[in-house]
């Protein structure tokens, strides 16, 4: 595989736990399907449940034409907003790989813990209740999904109970 921007060669590394390709140069990362998302909830477990799906609504989906060519089947690359943080992402539509230049994962990972935070606080029993229902009907297998959910509801407890100490701490305190 040769670097979209740098036309030399990729190495092959782990990055998070997750076999990817990179650049020497540009230090720019190759993720195949599927990895992306791999290396994101090993980076950081509790950003486990919450996926950001780039083709979910086509209404908000904003994609041009780029100019780098796939590594993998050498077609055209599409540039791709990842959900709204302005972070433009590099996509195949034939093998759903995705290209980050370098920096990109750390703005991505930074993102997706400030929407996490945002979900938590003000969409919490709606994420719950899209994470259960996804137990039965994916995406993902249900291992994944179930591993999905638990960390949701670990994360919303740790939430409620550092939030709302009081509550909790009645909680706690009524007889079994």
């Amino acid at each position: 595989m040769v670097c979209p921007i740098c036309k030399i060669d990729l190495e092959e590394s782990l990055f998070h736990n997750t076999d990817v390709n990179y650049c020497p140069k540009c230090y720019g990362i190759w993720f195949e399907e599927d990895e992306l998302r791999q290396a994101k909830d090993e980076k950081d477990k509790e950003l486990q449940w919450l996926d950001t799906d780039l083709w979910a609504d086509p209404k908000k989906l904003k994609i041009l034409h780029g100019i780098r060519f796939c590594p993998a089947c050498r077609l055209p690359l599409y540039e791709v907003y990842y959900g709204n943080s302005g972070i433009i992402v590099d996509i195949c539509t034939v093998c759903s790989g995705v290209w980050l230049d370098r920096g990109e994962f750390k703005k991505i990972i930074k993102y997706l813990q400030e929407k996490s935070n945002y979900e938590i606080l003000h969409n919490y029993v709606l994420d719950l209740l899209k994470e259960g229902f996804e137990v039965f009907i994916g995406p993902e297998t249900f291992k994944e999904e179930v591993s999905d959910f638990l960390a949701l509801f670990k994360v919303l407890n740790y939430k409620f109970t550092t939030q709302h100490p009081h509550i909790a701490q009645g909680i706690l305190s009524l007889p079994k």
